[in-house]
């Protein structure tokens, strides 16, 4: 999947480190030669003479080294490789990256790259959801850099949640699908996302709770396996991901509008929150109180049923996917939608209030297709993301 490539491996300095050694021996085995740059504080954590051996190169560390920079090293390291990868990716190395600092070899090498950047995030839980830290991440995000992880889990200091890097062998995927391999590599998915905004009047208007986390995420999946992805997103809390096609709209009317002009597609994975309905009757004006005590007599009209008209139209994509967000039946209420919408599978889940998951960071679904309906333990969104992005690459193989 990568032969030929080379990858620029720069390891920072926290626990993850140790897993940047099994990243090494993947790269490897997938055809890429790997030059490794140690932070100084990564050395606390492997040893340069363990990373040298298994990347059978020298061991970049020190910026101010006289014989390399007399060639200006810096400068041929950033430029030489087809991707640079940070893994792990500490908190300290991501505010670098988002302020443009160059104090040490591994930022003046990302400072001084034209080349694609892949970072893995590693932190504690606490860290990572950091205001500051998020800040950053959207900033990176908005440089183009791609970003692979973090995973939840057990931390080594003991708390629960994300920030445990990825796994090496998703990074590997990562890399794959940044330098256009994976199993998805030359196909087009489309992935609608978040709410949609009916207008009241040009003030107010009829939404709901999706933050568009579990959207974002399932556009991210894909493109690490390789798809050209077109996000098709509403209003959302959570940011598109980087290395997407974005097409942003606030109507369920927009939306339709916006998956039609995206087809054809080999795959459309439908995880919008579409409002049912429009109100026909919406205000040019603001909406003012007359002093009568009565409400404004709102009249509603059904929206296009987007999943149905993907699933039945004339260009319809090899695989539709869709979502039910169920509060009461879950599974027998999905089972009967895929059969009314005509779609190839959904992806159901219970969204009452006391489950925490319309809006919150996990989920827990049942994928019911022609097959029957699995049951899919409670996880985080990105992994449920990975997840269903790894069975859909199998179908579409």
């Amino acid at each position: 999947m990568l032969a030929g490539k080379r990858v620029l491996l720069i390891i920072g300095g926290g626990i993850a480190a140790y897993k940047s050694l099994e990243l090494i021996r993947l790269l490897q085995k997938a055809g890429a030669s790997v030059t490794p740059v140690l932070t100084r504080a990564g050395t606390e954590f492997v040893t340069p003479l363990s990373v040298s051996a298994l990347a059978g190169a020298r061991v970049y560390i020190d910026l101010f080294d006289l014989t390399d920079e007399a060639e200006m090293g810096h400068i041929q390291l950033s430029r030489a490789a087809d991707l640079l990868v940070v893994a792990p990716a500490t908190a300290d190395l991501m505010a670098k990256m988002a302020g443009g600092r160059a104090d040490d070899l591994a930022s003046t090498l990302l400072l001084a790259t034209d080349k694609r950047v892949l970072v893995a995030p590693a932190m504690n839980v606490r860290m990572w959801d950091h205001p500051a830290t998020r800040r950053n991440l959207a900033v990176l995000r908005d440089d183009g850099v791609l970003i692979v992880g973090p995973n939840e889990g057990e931390m080594a200091c003991g708390e629960y949640g994300p920030g445990r890097m990825a796994e090496p062998v998703e990074i590997v995927a990562a890399v794959g699908a940044a330098l256009g391999g994976g199993p998805l590599a030359g196909r087009h998915v489309i992935v609608t996302s978040g709410p949609t905004h009916e207008p009241i009047d040009p003030v107010r208007y009829i939404a709901n709770r999706s933050s568009g986390a579990q959207g974002a995420a399932l556009a991210a999946a894909l493109r690490d396996l390789g798809a050209r992805v077109t996000f098709v997103t509403g209003p959302a809390v959570v940011p598109p991901p980087a290395g997407v096609t974005v097409v942003a709209v606030e109507t369920a009317r927009e939306m339709a509008a916006a998956v039609e002009a995206a087809l054809p597609a080999d795959a459309a994975v439908m995880a919008a929150a579409v409002a049912d309905w429009r109100v026909a009757n919406a205000a040019g004006q603001k909406m003012k109180k007359d002093g009568s005590g009565n409400a404004p007599a709102l009249e509603f009209a059904e929206n296009p049923d987007i999943l149905a008209g993907v699933s039945k139209g004339a260009r319809r994509p090899h695989l539709v996917v869709g979502f039910a967000a169920e509060t009461t039946d879950v599974v027998a209420h999905a089972t009967d939608k895929r059969l009314r919408k005509g779609c190839d599978w959904i992806v159901a889940n219970d969204v009452s209030p006391a489950t925490g998951i319309m809006g919150g960071a996990e989920n827990a679904v049942v994928l019911i297709s022609d097959a029957g309906a699995e049951a899919w333990p409670r996880m985080g969104k990105a992994e449920v993301a990975r997840r269903l992005a790894a069975r859909i690459a199998e179908a579409l193989a």
